[in-house]
């Protein structure tokens, strides 16, 4: 690794442990349980997923993102238990407070087999618990990780291994994002699904989408545009709505204008509650935009976040493609390129040609 690539792997690094130990503080400040001291219990069957049969328990809802995030091919399932007759807060509708008692699980498997699962738990108000729990060989329970995580657990490629993210890692982005929920919003669950998005997994039976919290009276203020007028991604063509959506799950949660990474002037976020004819954050700030990141081998006039036409000129479209400490997006939680999303992003960037679109430099 030469000088150059070698400063700007350490700059990256440095970045997201400033926004690992900037949400700690914030979390800290609202009164959050410590990393450390969160009273997560010692085994999966113990946080409330499973009933007496090992089944998934009564109250404890399925639920599928409609653009999920990329973690090096895993099969995912998610549940989410609601406190009963309580309500989320959607005042803010870019930033929903769950009820005390609110747990969500995401379960991992590759091949069959289950790997990790991890818990996020709303202890007290604004006291999230963060656990990821692995799995035992004869996949019949899955024990509390440490604080740290634990690197390498399962192989997902040769010479490529996943690792069980320590609590630090949670906090980037669950503490960068403008709700500590991720997954789990209005565009996430709206019905009016994307079919262009990358990865989409059909809704499981019972699944919570829009239309149910609407129904149940789940959420307050009670929403029923969400139901009549479902949120999605606002495009010009279907290409550009599936790349704006796979960039507002995959990068959104950090790359947005509240979070610790503001100042950056990046933002990759879907803004629900903007005007519904206004541009995608995206389009503003990151087409013809100068960029800090450079691409290599292009000149340094010629490099930018996008560059409408010109995906090998696009920084964006470059940092997903790799899988280098140096340059990856995202810097954390893979191991292996996604493809797919890469695909179709570089043909959004191929396809939008020169667009009347001038961002100022970052």
């Amino acid at each position: 690794m030469n000088a150059r690539a070698h400063q700007v792997m350490l700059l990256t690094l440095l970045a997201y442990a400033v926004v690992a130990a900037v949400a700690a503080q914030g979390m800290a400040m609202d009164g959050a349980l410590p990393a450390d001291t969160a009273a997560a219990p010692r085994w999966l069957s113990q946080t409330g997923l499973y009933d007496d049969d090992g089944a998934i328990a009564a109250g404890n809802r399925p639920f599928t993102p409609q653009y999920p995030l990329w973690t090096d091919g895993a099969d995912k399932a998610r549940w989410i238990h609601l406190p009963d007759g309580a309500h989320i807060d959607v005042t803010d509708a870019d930033d929903w407070r769950f009820p005390v008692g609110t747990k969500l699980w995401k379960e991992f498997a590759w091949n069959g087999r289950k790997v990790e699962t991890r818990l996020m738990w709303l202890a007290a108000p604004d006291q999230w618990v963060f656990a990821s729990y692995v799995w035992d060989e004869a996949q019949r329970d899955a024990e509390l990780a440490p604080a740290e995580g634990l690197p390498g657990v399962y192989a997902v490629a040769e010479g490529r291994r996943h690792s069980i993210p320590g609590r630090a890692d949670c906090l980037a982005c669950h503490g960068a994002s403008p709700t500590t929920v991720l997954g789990f919003s209005a565009l996430q669950l709206s019905d009016d699904r994307d079919p262009l998005a990358p990865h989409a997994e059909p809704l499981p039976a019972g699944a919570v989408t829009l239309r149910t919290l609407v129904a149940e009276d789940r959420l307050s203020p009670s929403r029923p545009e969400w139901a009549d007028s479902p949120p999605r991604i606002r495009a010009s063509d279907p290409v550009e709505r599936a790349a704006l959506g796979y960039l507002a799950a995959n990068c959104g949660a950090c790359h947005n204008d509240r979070g610790s990474l503001a100042r950056l002037g990046l933002s990759l976020h879907h803004d629900v509650a903007a005007d519904p004819f206004a541009p995608e954050p995206a389009l503003l700030t990151a087409l013809n935009a100068p960029g800090r990141w450079q691409v290599p081998g292009v000149a340094p006039d010629s490099s930018r976040v996008v560059a409408p036409g010109a995906p090998d000129r696009s920084s964006l479209a470059y940092r997903l493609a790799s899988r280098r400490p140096s340059s990856q997006m995202p810097p954390l939680g893979t191991v292996l390129r996604d493809d797919e999303g890469l695909e179709l992003v570089r043909r959004w960037i191929a396809e939008m040609g020169e667009k009347d679109v001038v961002v100022g430099g970052r």
